[in-house]
């Protein structure tokens, strides 16, 4: 097998120093550098190849290295992990029609889970657009709905200050990715080429995220400081921020518990014993009870989304609301706060803090934490039985005792609630499709992770469904020797597709069995040229990880699981977070689901605004 190593020895000067003439591909490569670019995932076509040509020179100039994914989704999921892994700007490239369209996926993730992003597609040239041209598509329409912002490239002369704005925008604010389509012409065409420096350049109308006011830090603090019952609930964003050591701070000096969204993993210790780990729809039962009965929820770069909050009246019913958040879109969307202190979150709680006293005496919490330190006893999650079958969870356990201190990467589906419940990750060391949820997003993630920090250890925990939507990728991983450990935890299903049958489609298990046409994945990984190991007996579980772990290379990891296990706690769709399946209902955070008329004493349920008995308003 030939290996084509990923290289990081780039300390070849710009090639451009002074006015010169020279083509839109070599401008937009340029640009590229000038930006501190060493790393750009694609795929080649007709419509990027004068592009292709200028990257072909960048590379044996050696300060740029592209890696050739083998579909252009994996391109997108693979500047996404490297993005989300080093906090920059990811690249991709592809061409125009097919190539364009085949990025969309990857767009919209890093869109949802506010990533930044430059994506680079070749177009037709501009005297085709419009003409319905071979391989033409309308990639600028097709994104406008998930992306920052996005440029046509009509004019070559005007390529560096795009550039220069693209990454302004994509790395400023909210992150988010953003894409430039440049005419196969515009990268061919000639012209005096002025290099733009970064961060000189930003749209008209693009203005950066406002400073909170000293009003709003103020009141934060005295409601901090007045409560009983609170609870820090943290998302991305503070990721984004890098405010986990203010957020540590914070927590540790009130001695306020923790909760983290899906999205917020790895932003505090959760070791801790002021973790509460994941709150949701698959959360821990003790942080679902948590936020049924703080008096302050603390949101910190978090969205409200519906997979946190179950039926949206009943989230936090007892609590007022800070809602910390650098976009003000995000405001009162879901949940109205008592209090928004809209900024960048560092700098709002940096202040936050600096106002503290010296010594500032920690909140009459000790109640408050020993009751979540009951429900943790009374509430745990769920621990594998000790024989038969190979149980998932166990899978993730041992991927947490040999693996700790790793990268993770996951595709979507129980296993990937199986890993955010038992994993414990480091800042941007938890790396997932959140808000899309996008299948066959784990590896090609790894590869990015694994392009940007070649001596990191890197795991991607798979489903045996989710694997096959990038298969191809594993070609990826034996070009550039990346040692990914690809774990599949496989239960011969679309694993949650079938718990919702099961569970709310009376076992009417339509398309979910993955049994029937399955690969045998060593075999299928042997013919990449890859390492693969098959687990099916206990006995066989962490020596076989650990011999995965152990090679240089890349290893694919097939462990054959129960296939009927449901991944728990849950809460249903449309009921309260303190309802879960999988454990006993809390009687006394319950809420309440009817309520009487005061005017005839009917029994009517709790979202009914008036009494279908006599009508009168409730």
């Amino acid at each position: 097998m030939t290996v084509t190593p990923v290289r990081t020895d780039f300390t070849t000067p710009h090639p451009l120093t002074d006015t010169q003439r020279v083509s839109g591909g070599f401008a937009l490569m340029d640009a590229l550098h000038r930006h501190g670019v060493k790393h750009v995932f694609g795929y080649p076509g007709g419509a990027i190849l004068p592009i292709y040509d200028e990257l072909h020179q960048a590379e044996s100039r050696g300060w740029l290295q592209h890696i050739l994914v083998r579909h252009e989704q994996g391109a997108a999921h693979a500047a996404d992990g490297y993005a989300r892994a080093t906090g920059r700007v990811g690249v991709c490239f592809g061409t125009s029609g097919p190539g364009a369209t085949n990025l969309v996926t990857g767009i919209a993730t890093a869109q949802m889970d506010s990533v930044p992003l430059l994506v680079v597609t070749g177009q037709v040239s501009r005297s085709a657009i419009g003409t319905d041209a071979f391989q033409e598509t309308d990639i600028f329409g097709i994104t406008l709905p998930i992306v920052k912002h996005s440029w046509v490239v009509r004019d070559p002369r005007d390529m560096g200050r795009i550039v220069a704005q693209a990454f302004y925008v994509a790395a400023h604010g909210r992150p988010g990715p953003v894409l430039i389509d440049v005419p196969k012409d515009v990268g061919q065409e000639l012209f005096d080429y002025i290099p733009v420096s970064p961060g000189s350049c930003v749209p008209r109308g693009f203005s950066l995220a406002p400073t909170a006011t000293d009003a709003a830090i103020r009141k934060a603090l005295e409601m901090i400081r007045g409560s009983r019952r609170p609870l820090l609930y943290v998302g991305g964003g503070a990721i984004a921020a890098g405010a986990q050591d203010l957020l540590a701070d914070l927590a540790q000096r009130f001695r306020i518990p923790v909760t983290t969204t899906l999205m917020g993993k790895g932003t505090f210790d959760e070791n801790h014993e002021l973790s509460v780990g994941m709150l949701g729809m698959h959360g821990t039962a003790y942080a679902n009870f948590a936020v049924t009965e703080c008096d302050l929820l603390i949101a910190c770069g978090a969205r409200f989304d519906d997979r946190v909050t179950g039926k949206l009246d009943t989230f936090a019913p007892r609590a007022q609301v800070i809602h910390f958040e650098i976009d003000p879109a995000e405001i009162a969307k879901n949940r109205r706060p008592e209090l928004a202190v809209v900024g960048d979150l560092n700098n709002s709680l940096g202040r936050l803090l600096d106002r503290c006293q010296p010594h500032e005496p920690p909140l009459s919490t000790a109640a408050w934490l020993q009751r979540i330190a009951d429900w943790k006893q009374r509430y745990p999650l769920m621990t594998p039985p000790a024989s038969g079958e190979i149980y998932p969870q166990e899978v993730l356990i041992a991927v947490r005792d040999l693996a700790p201190g790793s990268f993770v990467t996951t595709d979507v589906g129980q296993h990937q609630m199986w890993a955010a419940q038992y994993l414990r990750n480091g800042q941007r060391q938890w790396i997932s499709s959140s808000g899309l949820g996008t299948m066959g997003f784990g590896m090609p993630a790894a590869m990015g992770v694994l392009t940007a920090l070649p001596d990191q250890q890197v795991v991607c925990i798979a489903g045996d469904a989710s694997i096959l939507m990038n298969i191809q990728e594993l070609g990826t991983l034996a070009q550039y020797d990346l040692p990914a450990k690809v774990v599949i935890v496989n239960n011969q299903w679309q694993g949650m597709v079938r718990q919702w049958q099961e569970s709310f489609y009376e076992e009417r298990y339509s398309a979910s069995s993955m049994n029937n046409g399955m690969p045998d994945f060593v075999k299928l990984a042997e013919a990449f040229g890859i390492r693969g190991l098959c687990i099916r007996e206990r006995e066989e579980l962490r020596p076989g990880l650990q011999a995965a772990l152990d090679h240089d290379g890349p290893v694919l990891v097939d462990v054959r699981v129960r296939p009927g296990e449901n991944c728990y706690p849950m809460v249903p769709p449309g009921k309260s977070n303190a309802q879960m399946v999988g454990l006993p209902n809390h009687p006394d955070l319950a809420v309440a689901s009817s309520r009487d008329c005061g005017k005839c004493g009917f029994v009517t349920a709790v979202d009914h605004l008036f009494c279908p008995n006599c009508g009168a308003k409730l």
